[in-house]
């Protein structure tokens, strides 16, 4: 068990409480591990379960079979309908989302300790004994295609799906979770089970929970509601590199402010430079209004409202992202402002000033994301899936401030690359086309 304690203010489930956090390493009898924080102040349990795989297990031919499933699983199960199934979650009071994303399968719950049981297994219906129903699928699919047409239309939907398209092709990488208008028509309830069981595992999962339960009635719940679940995990794709080069590619879309993506290869979670890469990203363009990118591109030249860079470590690739919007006659200089501060941070590097100041707001503003037992729950499995030791939370600040200044430097010197950036533009962006470094 680690012991530690936070500064700031808790807020569970909207009770204040200065709390002390003890995080256990549980595991169940049916051998699922899971990390635990007792908050017993509040009758309340929020649970947090996600499973490594998600949408980059489409088969080929079937992209957005995944999400499509997810969507569906609080649309009937057992012997309920949707509508039954709804009714009782809502006598209970409980609280299910699901979600899907490129690497991960997520569930989020919340329960009261009193319904505790009755929500466990109401959930565990839906994970086990999905129906997948016709008339279900067909409304869920149109809701889906619906979305699919929305991003067609949105610039900044439009800017990532051909960055990603160009970056990753035929990888899972390459396309929207959601799949295409074609590929959702196509898909049947037959798809929906197969994807089901392809996801849905107990091998890659990972379990937090923070609330009114110890550990032997978490162990106990977890197997309840896990243990039926599939042992094995089928593999998930091949690694992948952003095969792009250096330059711009020009959408041409009718609209007056253009929108552009850029980015180019990244950094490792796991690598023992991340946190240095972490900061050097907060000062580049992850910080906001401290950032220099929001320095140089927004309050000096008022070219846009808003510029910024992340990091984007998944599991099969990563990139180093960032975005910007500006009007067509302004994006050709923001993109050159933001080229020239990319080369600019690459040879000269951060200075002491600016690397204390980061480090100075980034501890400070750690304690803030621990607001509430869901909150809490959802940065440890995280940590799990992260690799992350279960002692993170208490010694995160402490390895942040032993990042020197030569580190970050090197790193940018590394990481940087101004001359592979490729900015994806859509719009109709005046001074700009189609080019390759």
């Amino acid at each position: 068990m680690i012991r530690f304690v936070l500064s700031a203010t808790l807020t569970l489930w909207g009770a204040v409480a200065s709390a002390e956090i003890d995080i256990q390493e549980v595991t169940s009898p049916g051998g699922i591990e899971a990390w635990l924080v007792e908050a017993p102040e509040i009758p309340m349990v929020a649970l947090e379960v996600r499973i490594r795989g998600g949408a980059n297990l489409d088969l080929p031919g079937k992209r957005g079979a995944t999400n499509l499933m997810v969507a569906l699983l609080e649309e009937g199960s057992g012997e309920m309908t949707a509508q039954e199934f709804q009714t009782a979650r809502e006598a209970l009071a409980a609280s299910y989302g699901f979600d899907v994303y490129d690497d991960a399968f997520s569930l989020s719950a919340q329960f009261l300790t009193e319904n505790r049981d009755e929500a466990v297994d109401l959930l565990r219906q839906a994970l086990v004994e999905p129906r997948f129903d016709q008339d279900a699928l067909d409304r869920v699919r149109a809701q889906v295609i619906s979305s699919i047409r929305s991003e067609e239309k949105d610039p900044s939907d439009i800017a990532g799906a051909t960055f990603d398209a160009a970056a990753y092709g035929e990888h899972p990488y390459g396309s929207s979770i959601n799949g295409t208008i074609e590929s959702v028509e196509a898909l049947t309830q037959e798809d929906m089970f197969a994807a089901h069981e392809r996801v849905l595992n107990r091998n890659d999962v990972y379990v937090a929970a923070v609330g009114d339960i110890d550990a032997a009635e978490l162990g106990l719940m977890i197997d309840e509601l896990l243990g039926d679940l599939p042992a094995e995990a089928p593999p998930g794709p091949e690694r992948t590199e952003i095969a792009l080069d250096g330059g711009i590619t020009v959408v041409d879309y009718d609209t007056p402010q253009s929108v552009a993506l850029f980015g180019h290869s990244g950094i490792k979670r796991d690598d023992e430079d991340f946190f240095a890469a972490y900061i050097l990203n907060e000062i580049l363009g992850g910080s906001g209004r401290q950032s220099r990118l929001m320095e140089e591109v927004r309050e000096k030249r008022g070219l846009t409202y808003g510029v910024y860079s992340y990091l984007v470590p998944k599991d099969f690739a990563e990139a180093y992202l960032g975005s910007v919007s500006s009007a067509n006659d302004s994006i050709a200089e923001a993109i050159e402002v933001i080229r020239a501060e990319w080369e600019r941070l690459a040879t000269e590097g951060v200075t002491e000033a600016e690397l204390e100041e980061m480090k100075t707001y980034l501890t400070g503003a750690y304690a803030l994301r621990f607001d509430g037992n869901g909150p809490i729950a959802n940065i440890m499995v995280g940590m799990q899936m992260a690799g992350l030791p279960v002692d993170y939370i208490a010694t995160r600040n402490e390895q942040l401030n032993a990042v020197t200044l030569d580190e970050v430097n090197r790193v940018a010197a590394e990481l940087l690359k101004p001359e592979e950036l490729h900015f994806v533009v859509v719009g109709q962006p005046q001074g700009l086309e189609t080019t390759t470094n």
